[in-house]
């Protein structure tokens, strides 16, 4: 998967309200509101930090994972 596909991927597992996706603390967020990394901006860094794992293995287990029951 591309970082375009990533993004987009993750933008709409974001979007959909059948999924529980919440921004987190961080101090060195200051770009954004209230220092709230958003939930794309979360896993599109641990993914950039963790360089060997498959993005396409990394969201599909995050959809089950975030999923509302």
């Amino acid at each position: 998967m591309t970082l375009e596909e990533v993004t987009t991927k993750l933008q709409s597992l974001q979007d959909d309200p059948g999924m529980k996706t919440v921004s987190k603390y961080s101090p060195v967020a200051v770009s954004w509101p209230d220092n709230q990394l958003p939930f794309v901006e979360i896993h599109l860094a641990y993914l950039r930090s963790h360089k060997t794992v498959n993005p396409a293995h990394y969201i599909s287990n995050l959809e089950l994972m975030i999923k509302k029951r």
